[in-house]
């Protein structure tokens, strides 16, 4: 069976993330509208009418924009936790309640023949979780919005195939750029945002040849450019001897554009 990963958007402009083989699929987060999701599916032969529902990380609006027309016009189910829809849900949304589904964390739960667990991340929202989700015998881990990498989170990092996992801001460019104090501050917190660094030296730690695919997701726009990102994760590979073997690939998922199909196949 061939998966194919197809990132529409990653960044604090947006995030949304298609999971899906030949017959059907799912979405991670739905952070842009419901238009250019439609639109981005539709230019990989993808149609809204073999998606299975969507999941949601946490209530910041770059993961929820496009949510409300997905339930109302797609009738999308769409599967989080039921302190993340107490903070989504108020009287001024339309979210169509018969979507609306609660999941636990951390017990495996099915969609349409996918495996998925909820696990628990450190930032800073009411709730906020990562998806753990396993397609046949391929292992999918995606880990963004998250300040530091707890005991929690890392054994499902390192039992996945493929890894989305944040790599937000360049250390540099965030103490010399022009954010106050107080947000600085927050970004680095430990229930803030990953930089460059702390998840390139955790990748580093713990790279095997199981993992086929690392992702390095939700790049700040004013605090991380791709290049940087990819250069501190082959510096600290440098440093540290390691070499991947010709079937890994490291992606830099774009902020504003769809980036190319990632194909695995069991």
């Amino acid at each position: 069976m061939r998966l194919n990963f197809y990132s529409l958007s990653s960044g604090s402009s947006g995030n949304c993330y298609y999971l899906g083989n030949e017959f059907h699929g799912i979405l991670i987060d739905a952070g842009i509208s419901a238009t250019s999701i439609r639109k981005f599916l539709k230019n990989i032969d993808v149609s809204m009418r073999t998606i299975m529902g969507v999941l949601i990380t946490h209530n910041h609006i770059d993961h929820i924009r496009g949510l409300e027309v997905l339930t109302r016009k797609e009738s999308l189910p769409a599967f989080t936790t039921d302190k993340i829809w107490k903070s989504i849900l108020s009287p001024k949304n339309k979210i169509s309640r018969d979507c609306i589904r609660e999941i636990p964390v951390q017990q495996k739960f099915k969609i349409a023949g996918f495996d998925i667990e909820a696990f628990p991340v450190c930032h800073d929202a009411p709730e906020t979780i990562g998806f753990h989700i396993c397609a046949g015998e391929k292992k999918i881990t995606i880990a963004t919005d998250l300040g530091h990498i707890c005991q929690t989170v890392a054994p499902y990092i390192k039992a996945a195939n493929m890894l989305v996992i944040e790599s937000n801001y360049d250390e540099e460019m965030l103490i010399n750029g022009r954010y106050p104090p107080f947000l600085k501050a927050r970004i680095q917190s430990d229930n803030g945002h990953l930089g460059n660094r702390q998840t390139s030296a955790f990748l580093a730690d713990i790279i095997n040849d199981n993992i086929s695919h690392i992702c390095l997701a939700h790049l700040s726009k004013n605090n991380n450019t791709p290049e940087k990102a990819l250069q501190a994760l082959q510096q600290i590979f440098s440093e540290k001897g390691i070499i991947l073997n010709p079937h890994q690939q490291i992606s830099i998922l774009n902020r504003n554009i769809p980036t190319d199909i990632l194909r695995l196949i069991e």
